[in-house]
């Protein structure tokens, strides 16, 4: 006799006034950043081809990468606000994570262009306008100091921690560039631009490498971070009473902090299923962050015996 316990949590998709008021205000915080850093970027390259300067050009590769960040982050206060449809049962998480995958692609690209001139500029140094180069670094900095202020004052989540730190690295990048004028202007020393013009490609690299990572980790359908199969079923087999087999255990993420799980337990002889199934759901929510699990009730043998090999299979 096999019980199917199916509970769903729908917290992410019913959503109280005060949250509403709350996703707005940082997705305004967010659109203001996006379009001063996205208006600044064009500004920038086309300084950056005037004044020959290969580190405002990277600079202004690194404003494209925070624009894009900063687009996923508006994006996803947007999307996180939208119900599951028929069409899409677990809502629009994975728009966001698909779009980060996108961008981090780019970013690589970007990344990849910069140093392959920047060798040829240093093999082959050009002509750098100190002045011009200085004026638009340091309207860079100024624009990237708002956008940051902009988004540190919004409300705390991990979306918004994400875009800020974006922009600090940005920050980074218009200091190397206003770094990189000084020392032309006093020295003459073009090489400065192209040197300092990579060590800006690292840090777009960095975050770059890191979304792309992250991203193709939950698109692969991963298991969220502490959470595989065989550990989620030791700590269920050691904490809730009743519990004497966890198999077919499957975690994964649907988008950022938004993790999912199925697995089937079996219980001893006597043991209040209901009762079972409350704690189960409740420890996989309190320890592993799980607030979505379907959970498969067993109170004799397993109907799907014949893989019991499969993730997460204890006694």
């Amino acid at each position: 006799m096999t019980a199917d316990h199916h509970q769903h949590n729908h917290s992410h998709g019913s959503h109280s006034h005060g949250v509403h008021s709350h996703g707005m205000g940082n997705e305004r915080r967010v659109m203001f950043a996006m379009w001063l850093t996205g208006g600044f970027m064009f500004l920038e390259a086309a300084g950056g081809i005037f004044s020959g300067s290969l580190a405002l050009i990277a600079d202004a590769g690194h404003m494209l990468t925070d624009t894009g960040a900063l687009m996923l982050a508006f994006i996803a206060t947007k999307l996180a606000r939208r119900p599951a449809d028929e069409a899409r049962s677990y809502g629009y998480a994975r728009a966001e994570i698909l779009a980060a995958f996108a961008n981090g692609i780019v970013m690589i690209g970007v990344v990849a262009w910069i140093a392959v001139e920047a060798v040829g500029r240093i093999m082959e140094p050009s002509p750098v306008m100190g002045a011009p180069m200085l004026a638009i670094a340091a309207a860079g900095l100024l624009v990237n100091i708002i956008a940051f202020k902009l988004l540190h004052g919004g409300e705390d989540s991990l979306n918004m921690r994400g875009a800020a730190l974006h922009v600090m690295g940005d920050m980074l990048g218009s200091v190397a560039a206003i770094a990189a004028a000084l020392i032309i202007m006093t020295t003459g020393y073009t090489i400065a631009d192209p040197i300092l013009s990579v060590l800006v490609a690292l840090l777009i690299l960095r975050s770059a490498i890191g979304i792309t990572r992250e991203s193709a980790h939950i698109l692969m359908e991963g298991t969220p971070e502490g959470a595989d199969g065989a550990k989620i079923a030791d700590d269920l087999l050691g904490n809730v009473g009743g519990v004497c087999n966890v198999h077919h255990v499957h975690a994964w993420s649907l988008g950022t902090g938004r993790a999912v799980a199925t697995l089937h337990a079996q219980l001893t002889p006597g043991t209040d299923a209901d009762k079972a199934l409350g704690e189960i759901k409740a420890r996989l929510a309190e320890k592993f962050g799980i607030g979505h699990a379907t959970v498969q009730i067993e109170l004799e043998g397993c109907p799907d015996s014949s893989d019991m090999h499969a993730a997460g299979h204890r006694h």
